[in-house]
């Protein structure tokens, strides 16, 4: 992993090392102690190699994205080509986040086939297995599960038969779910300690499958250790936008993979963006408007998941100072404006 780009950027390589503590050439290209499938090392790797991997794409003249996104630690990755942090502070954050994740080692994870997020959740709830939760949404059809090492052992035959299909996955621990609260709390702690900077080009959010807002990356960064990474809806945003070419960098192509697997399984028409739930309006814009056009009792739909009957309970709200929201009947929690659709 990683190839001739340690030696096409030596200057860089000698720093991650100097960071590390280790070859970063050494761990990719040979890997001696058998460290690299352990998330802290993992996570490093995979940011320096991806890292490299757009530092070559630009020293050879390519053009600048529109967009930028990345899965999971990748958003790392996307962060750094939208110049919030250079490389050597994006590399500590990534090292803490992979030592902090590494402390939290009782979970697993699993890959749930050929069953939709509904599907997944009645069958999770009825036969009791409510502290699962759904850590990635790569697909339509490809949906990953995170929870203790019982509660996915106990899954498995509940998704192996019919079409439904079942693949535990070489994780660490339970990422992406409740689990990793800890972490997150600390990771929220350590990242008060780094400055960063506006993005000079968006990036969609793993959290919300949406852009970025400069104030919130911070928050959103850490929120994303204990939230699902909605890469089928980031994917699903942006090829709203309109024709859209995905460039995939680093090690491998699972990405370009499922976003072709998105493209086929798309039953979705292209989106007209509301100028109701717009997410480019502030907060307050977003709850003045919805509220002006939308009383108690509205009947919605979710552009993230896939809710049976939805109908607003109150009017919206601005929650913690920056969210735009508003609560359902039926339901506990809110709903982000920015994630629903009124039904007329």
């Amino acid at each position: 992993m990683g190839g001739a780009l340690f030696d096409e950027f030596e200057e860089l390589t000698r720093a991650a090392d100097s960071i590390l503590g280790y070859s970063v050439r050494e761990l990719c290209l040979e890997d001696p102690d058998s460290r690299l499938n352990q998330t802290e090392f993992t996570q490093p790797a995979l940011y320096v190699v991806n890292a490299l991997s757009y530092y070559k794409r630009l020293r050879d003249g390519e053009p600048a994205p529109d967009f930028l996104a990345g899965h999971s630690l990748g958003e790392f990755n996307a962060l750094l080509a939208a110049e919030c942090f250079d490389f050597e502070t994006g590399l500590r954050l990534v090292r803490k986040r992979g030592e902090l994740m590494a402390q939290a080692s009782e979970g697993a994870m699993a890959a749930v086939l050929n069953a939709s997020e509904k599907e997944i959740r009645t069958i999770l709830d009825d036969n009791g297995l409510t502290s699962v939760d759904l850590a990635n949404y790569n697909s339509a059809s490809q949906i990953v599960i995170s929870g203790s090492p019982e509660d996915i052992k106990a899954a498995r035959p509940l998704f192996q038969s019919g079409t439904h299909l079942f693949a535990p996955l070489n994780a660490g621990g339970a990422f992406h779910s409740r689990f990793m609260e800890p972490a997150r709390q600390e990771f929220a702690r350590f990242l008060e300690t780094v400055e960063l900077t506006a993005q000079k080009t968006p990036v969609i959010s793993n959290v919300t499958a949406r852009p970025y807002e400069d104030d919130r990356i911070k928050d959103l960064l850490a929120e994303q250790l204990t939230s699902a990474v909605r890469w089928s809806d980031s994917v699903h945003h942006l090829l709203d936008l309109g024709e859209m070419e995905f460039e995939e960098l680093g090690h491998g192509n699972v990405l370009t993979k499922l976003i072709n697997k998105i493209r086929r399984e798309s039953t979705r028409p292209p989106a007209q963006e509301d100028e109701v739930t717009s997410p480019h309006r502030s907060a307050e814009e977003l709850v003045r408007h919805w509220n002006e056009r939308h009383p108690v009792g509205t009947r919605v739909r979710s552009t993230v998941g896939d809710y049976e009957r939805l109908e607003t309970a109150t009017p919206a709200t601005v929650l913690f100072g920056h969210r735009a929201a508003v609560y359902m009947d039926g339901y506990r929690g809110y709903f982000d404006l920015t994630e629903i659709e009124a039904i007329n």
